[in-house]
């Protein structure tokens, strides 16, 4: 059992050391010698290493290859536009942009189950072949969401030429490309998260200014204000529904 586990844990760092290297484009030597290193019985101490490392690629592979990046932007947008911008606290905020990220890569996590990480656990497949197959579907949930322009932007960085086709597109430059794309879309989300808080502030301004009431702080009356509109609409679960629907659009 201890064996099958280490297994598992040696593929998924592959495909985490491959989400940072050129070698996520196809099967390599160095994901061949991880692949022949889970056949084989290693000691304790060095599997507890392995173990280790593995875990020192978890935010990498959040952050760079899910949508955590997009949703975490919008929610933290969302807060300094309610003038509040400690509550909820950044624990609740990532909290819940886990779980609206495992609902939003529900899809894809289900496609590397079914083509890879089953079949390896039935030992049906080798090590090498179970990383290959579980970076098509996540690599195809990138390309999706990566604009174009953004591709051809980074392309033009690394001073390389552009890919004439989707299977030419470089792991390094697919993975910057796609954290542009998710960052410009974020912000776009709360730009119109904005707008309707801005007018309150506006608003609110303009009133006390009439009234001669001008040493009364604006956000006083302003926030209470936001957040009865914020409650009345069912901001957070009109938020989070806008966010998965930006992904399954």
């Amino acid at each position: 059992m201890q064996r099958r586990e280490l297994r598992l844990g040696v593929v998924v760092l592959a495909l985490a050391l491959l989400t940072v290297s050129e070698f996520a484009l196809a099967a390599d030597p160095a994901t061949e010698a991880l692949a022949a290193a889970s056949g084989q019985d290693f000691a304790p101490a060095l599997r507890t290493f392995v173990i280790l490392s593995l875990l020192s690629f978890i935010p990498v592979l959040l952050i760079g290859m899910t949508s955590f990046t997009r949703i975490i932007v919008v929610l933290a947008l969302l807060r300094h536009a309610l003038g509040i911008p400690q509550t909820p606290p950044n624990s609740v905020l990532i909290t819940l942009a886990l779980f609206l990220t495992l609902f939003s890569m529900g899809p894809v996590l289900g496609n590397v189950h079914q083509q890879s990480l089953a079949p390896y656990m039935a030992e049906q497949i080798s090590a090498t072949e179970a990383v290959v197959r579980a970076k098509d579907p996540i690599r195809d949930f990138m390309i999706r969401q990566t604009r174009e322009s953004d591709l051809l932007a980074v392309v033009e960085m690394a001073r390389e030429p552009a890919p004439r086709r989707i299977e030419d597109i470089k792991f390094t430059h697919l993975a910057a490309a796609f954290l542009l794309s998710e960052l410009k879309t974020a912000f776009q989300i709360g730009f119109v998260i904005f707008l309707p808080f801005l007018l309150i502030d506006l608003v609110v301004s303009a009133v006390l200014m009439a009234l001669g009431m001008i040493m009364l702080p604006p956000t006083t009356i302003s926030l209470p204000l936001k957040l009865l509109l914020f409650i009345l609409i069912d901001g957070w679960v009109l938020v989070s529904r806008t966010l998965l629907g930006s992904f399954w659009s």
